[in-house]
């Protein structure tokens, strides 16, 4: 097996606590879905506040990968790499069905950059794999609150 950066499994805490990230987006949407008044309107802040910080965090990979990388096209890696944290602020102060909308898209965009303009050449295979199982799971999620809100 070739052992470059872009061709390594990732270990697999990795995967554990990709998967395990999910909970708190499944106890929202079940929260906005099965709950009425107060509690409903917590777990609607919630969801919105953990999408938007998972998202920012999405950004924070990308100035690790800088520093791994410096060199040529890093000042494009680290805008990259703000750009979720700045459109996961709009979300926090959007009304709830647009923040949710927002960020479904915010993160079905971040990984097509990831996928079609980086690629295996900048993120390791194994990475972009779980990212897009990962991807599809938040936006499915991010979408069912919508949804949930009527």
């Amino acid at each position: 097996m070739n052992s470059t950066p872009e061709s390594r499994e990732l270990p697999a805490a990795f995967s554990t606590l990709g998967y395990a990230g999910l909970v708190p987006f499944i106890a929202c949407v079940l929260g906005v879905a099965l709950l009425d008044g107060e509690p409903r309107e917590l777990a609607l802040r919630a969801l919105i506040a953990y999408g938007a910080v998972i998202f920012s965090f999405l950004g924070a990979v990308h100035w690790g990968v800088a520093l791994l990388r410096a060199g040529p096209g890093t000042a494009r890696t680290l805008i990259a790499g703000v750009i979720p944290s700045l459109a996961a602020w709009v979300a926090l102060l959007l009304p709830p069905r647009l923040a949710l909308t927002l960020l479904v898209v915010c993160f079905g965009v971040f990984w097509l950059y990831e996928h079609r303009v980086l690629g295996e050449t900048v993120l390791p295979q194994s990475y972009l794999r779980l990212r897009r199982y990962l991807t599809v799971a938040v936006c499915s999620l991010l979408a069912l609150g919508v949804l949930a809100l009527g």
